[in-house]
């Protein structure tokens, strides 16, 4: 066995790794985060708050989630705001022409998937850098959602659909039900699955990982596609919510989510980072914008803050890597 084999050959992730330390490091952050609100707002320890918190956050993880695994190959999609728009305004006229929000929920599920696909395709078969790829197709989305909605909304929505998005189940929002369980799925799939291994060896070094017999572009296509579903299902998630779909509805989303999973650990160059960890990152950029709101901090800064907190991440990745180099 060659040694450019034995390094793609990488053996299976424990979570008490490198990778558990800097959760455990965000997730401290976390809790330093929420001490300084609770001192500077009453409101703060509130359980509607706190319940909120946890429903935005989990927003934010449906589309971050699926993105991790595209991160962790050495790449990016910036559609996914533009696919939960489109998703979610076909999805939203399903339901209206049919009448049945399960046949609604396949449909912005498949849409999703479908532009993931496509993304993957462009990456692998076209060998267009992810960037650009995702990029254009960003405007591809945008135009066709504004073309098919023609500046309509659609509203109103069956009680029982509205129920995935604003629902409770014991007193906790369903939300964060659908996050336990697509956490714990996307990480023992990331973490302890060969599949999920290959992912890992692919954003470390591609060549090798071809080389030791991994199907790389396979495995692209999976994350991509896997990207373009969970956002299929943020579309849902946020059409139950707000119960109305219009063309701008994804425009807000492609930073956060971002910012979600370089905050969790997840570096831009791939190969290191975990879903754990973008679940803390969600929950840290949402536990910011909530303080700014409680205390009252105009919302014409929150895109500010965002983006500083995006370059941030960036430049401490990028410290991280030269120290380890």
């Amino acid at each position: 066995m060659t040694d450019i084999t034995k390094d793609a050959m990488m053996p299976p992730r424990s979570f008490l790794s490198q990778d558990a330390i800097q959760v455990f490091y965000r997730l401290l952050a976390a809790l330093l985060i929420c001490a300084v609100l609770a001192v500077l707002s009453d409101s703060f320890l509130s359980l509607g708050n706190i319940l909120n918190v946890l429903r935005q956050a989990s927003l934010t993880f449906f589309i971050a989630s699926g993105l991790t695994l595209v991160v962790l190959t050495a790449g990016l999609d910036l559609s996914v705001g533009a696919n939960v728009a489109l998703s979610a305004c076909i999805a939203g006229t399903v339901i209206h022409k049919t009448g049945s929000p399960a046949l609604g929920i396949l449909t912005g599920l498949a849409c999703g998937g479908i532009v993931g696909l496509l993304n993957g395709v462009m990456v692998t078969a076209l060998r267009i850098p992810s960037f650009i790829a995702t990029y254009g197709m960003l405007w591809v989305l945008n135009g066709l959602t504004y073309w098919y909605m023609a500046g309509e909304t659609l509203h109103g929505f069956p009680a029982g659909f509205r129920q995935i998005g604003s629902g409770y189940l014991f007193g906790l929002p369903i939300p964060v039900y659908l996050l336990l369980v697509f956490l714990g799925i996307g990480t023992l799939f990331a973490q302890r699955t060969i599949w999920g291994q290959e992912i890992y060896a692919i954003g470390a070094n591609p060549v090798a990982a071809r080389l030791s017999g991994i199907p790389v572009a396979r495995r692209l296509l999976l994350v991509y596609a896997v990207s373009g579903t969970m956002a299929g299902l943020a579309s849902i998630i946020f059409l139950s919510r707000l119960n109305s779909a219009e063309a701008d509805i994804g425009e807000s989303l492609t930073l956060p989510a971002i910012a979600a999973v370089l905050i969790g650990g997840t570096s831009l160059f791939g190969g290191v980072g975990t879903v754990f960890g973008t679940f803390i990152g969600a929950l840290i950029l949402t536990l910011v914008l909530n303080g700014m709101n409680l205390l009252s901090v105009s919302a014409n800064w929150q895109p500010l803050v965002t983006g500083i907190i995006v370059i941030l991440a960036v430049w401490l990745d990028m410290k991280t890597r030269r120290r380890a180099q």
